[in-house]
């Protein structure tokens, strides 16, 4: 069974779009998802990237164009959920450690829906440790284990690993999948990545 492997940061808007919609690719394709956390703002510094609002700011025309892909987008997955975070940009730091603590724990993938749901659905401020908390319990997560799983050396090297790892590997932004070696980057190529796994 083929395996989509998802690089992801709960600060792109981009990541939890894709995410949402992944689910009907899967079924469609009979493929597997592999959920891969790494820290968005490593891979900028490792890759000398800038975030679109920054890279785009002096061209004309380009962040509003962006936004309206960003809004038939929406619109054509019907993905009415979707509302921008009023604390954009926000610091993923320590919800990315979480999500490897999570990870090691085995329940990331609950973890993962409840962290982009508030992120991307409640418009919370994922970089205030009591919102965090309040989040991850309301969830039915052990809040306290996350949060001092995440300060600890061992989890704070491995998301560094992670990120680099995936530097390593091609990665320049967020979202990126790959299907074996094969590398696609943003959510308007996921059609290309289904098509690849129906042409397999």
């Amino acid at each position: 069974m083929a395996e989509i492997e998802f690089y992801f940061d709960f600060g792109s808007p981009n990541a939890y779009l894709s995410y949402k919609v992944l689910p009907e690719i899967l079924v469609r394709t009979k493929a597997q998802l592999s959920m891969k956390p790494v820290l968005l703002g490593g891979v900028f510094k490792a890759t000398n990237n800038q975030s679109p609002f920054v890279a785009m700011a002096n061209i004309k025309g380009k962040f509003n164009y962006e936004q309206l892909e960003m809004q038939r987008f929406i619109q054509s997955h019907q993905l009415t959920e979707f509302q921008m975070n009023a604390h954009f940009p926000v610091n993923t730091l320590h919800v990315m450690r979480g999500a490897v603590v999570a990870e090691e724990d085995g329940y990331l993938d609950n973890y993962i829906d409840i962290v982009m749901a508030a992120m991307w659905e409640q418009s919370m401020k994922m970089d205030d440790p009591d919102v965090i908390a309040e989040v991850l319990a309301s969830g039915g997560l052990d809040a306290a284990r996350i949060i001092s799983g995440s300060g600890t050396a061992e989890i704070k090297q491995k998301l560094i690993d992670k990120t680099e790892a995936a530097v390593s590997r091609g990665i320049f932004g967020i979202p990126t999948f790959f299907i074996g070696d094969e590398m696609w980057f943003g959510k308007d190529r996921l059609h290309q990545v289904e098509d690849y796994l129906l042409a397999e």
